[in-house]
């Protein structure tokens, strides 16, 4: 099994995420940077708010300095902060110590290529093949990778956020929850340094508390905050600031389905939207696509997956692609999901609409969508089952052009997804409660859980 899952090493610090492991990837990624000529041999990095990051970013920094690789390590910092750095600046790779939404025990080891993206599965097993002893050939004296602490690169991608609002957001009244994490400063500072009036929260990080009380994965704190100051948006970012998610002063959530929608429909209308099309995933909802439609705007569905919808965008020219998680890329400006960069960019739609987050809210109403988890016995041949398809294809047939169905099984447990949405939500649940049930007949299962996602963040 592969050390690199789809978002680096991850797990419980000091446990899964060992100081020894951490030290082991650092020394590898050097040994890779050492053996590629046309890469700087510097690496800069940075991390949450998590207890165990400083730990786990000095066991990386001394492995890569062991291999003779100078590391600039800029504190804490979110996530797209290193993705602008390592694209920008003269280094080989980026290196992120979180454990982005996980609770504050976890960490993890997410390495960048030198132009901000993740690292190609391929570079990963070559750098996880290259992990082992030391050897006697490592670097002396002066060739010991340097390990410098540093700021400044911090400020030049502040500089460049605010650059993004030419605008400014004078005027406004935002409300942020910070989630103790990464963004904790600069989340609050550049809406600052644009004029806004901010009111925040989750701006007190312990080490122990990232997550805890909010965040992006816990919009109710953020859609609480928003409703009480009246604010003209709420903004809530995850623990490493790859995302985020909003509210309006009615206290109403706003995933990343309708910031796309609210986003696209204005740089359309300025008809500076070219190609007129969206990457969303399977989850996108129904609505959101209708809407897009009535604006001249074409949906394009890629796997549940910030890869796979980055990859749909590459090969669409995209300039916008996400989830209904508020991972959000907008590829103009960042190769990757970047929380403050997203919340720079409802703002200033709504600050050139002179709009509020509410009055933008109601600009289409989502399909009645419903998700039920079906536990069976075993994964494999469920789809060979003639009962199973028959009611798929009839499923398929009541649906029309009034809804759709995705089905997928779960990676890893003896489970069915089943998703429905529709036009009406009786017409959702007649189809779904139907689906459900002959899946539980034919394949012998029961309903492991029922979630209704029609305002919901999605996976």
């Amino acid at each position: 099994m592969s050390l690199f899952g789809t978002d680096g090493v991850r797990g419980v610090a000091n446990r899964d995420v060992t100081a020894e492991l951490a030290y082991q990837i650092g020394q590898a990624a050097g040994r890779y940077l050492q053996s590629k000529n046309d890469l700087p041999h510097r690496v800069v990095m940075g991390r949450d708010t998590r207890i165990s990051g400083a730990m786990l970013g000095a066991a990386v920094a001394a492995g890569l300095c062991s291999e003779g690789i100078e590391t600039v390590a800029c504190g804490v910092l979110p996530t797209g902060g290193i993705s602008r750095i390592a694209k920008t600046g003269d280094y080989g790779l980026g290196v992120v110590i979180s454990a982005s939404h996980n609770p504050a025990a976890d960490n993890g080891i997410k390495l960048m290529s030198h132009q901000g993206t993740k690292l190609p599965e391929e570079v990963e097993a070559t750098i996880e093949s290259l992990m082992g002893p030391a050897t006697e050939d490592r670097p002396l004296g002066g060739d010991v990778g340097r390990l410098i602490t540093s700021r400044d690169e911090v400020e030049g991608y502040m500089d460049w956020l605010v650059s993004l609002v030419p605008e400014r957001l004078e005027g406004m009244k935002i409300a942020i929850d910070a989630a103790h994490g990464a963004a904790y400063e600069l989340g609050i500072e550049v809406f600052k340094r644009l004029g806004a009036e901010v009111i925040s929260t989750g701006t007190e990080p312990d080490g122990m508390n990232i997550n805890a009380e909010g965040g992006a994965t816990k919009p109710q704190t953020i859609q609480d905050l928003t409703q009480s100051t009246n604010a003209d948006l709420g903004v809530s970012y995850d623990g490493d600031a790859d995302r985020a998610v909003f509210s309006d002063s009615q206290g109403r959530l706003i995933n990343g389905d309708r910031t796309m929608a609210i986003w696209c429909a204005h740089w359309q209308s300025q008809g500076q939207f070219n190609p007129a099309v969206v990457v969303g995933t399977v989850m996108s909802n129904g609505g959101f696509e209708t809407y897009l439609k009535s604006q001249g705007i074409q949906l394009e569905r890629a796997k549940v997956g910030d890869k796979y919808v980055a990859a749909k965008m590459r090969e669409l020219n995209g300039l916008v692609g996400g989830e209904q998680s508020g991972h959000l890329i907008f590829s103009q400006y960042a190769p990757t999901g970047d929380g403050l960069l997203t919340a720079l960019q409802m703002a200033r739609v709504l600050k050139r609409e002179n709009r509020t987050a509410a009055d933008a809210f109601g600009d289409f109403e989502n399909w009645p969508q419903m998700l039920i988890n079906v536990q069976i016995h075993r994964r494999e041949g469920w789809d060979d089952n003639q009962q199973v398809q028959d009611v798929l294809k009839w499923a398929e047939e009541r649906l029309g052009d009034h809804g759709r169905i995705n089905v997928r099984p779960s990676g890893t447990q003896p489970m069915i997804r089943v998703m429905v949405e529709a036009d009406s939500g009786d017409l959702r649940d007649e189809v779904v409660n139907k689906v459900a049930d002959t899946m539980t007949d034919a394949l012998g299962g029961s309903i492991y859980s029922r979630v209704d996602l029609t305002h919901a963040l999605g996976d």
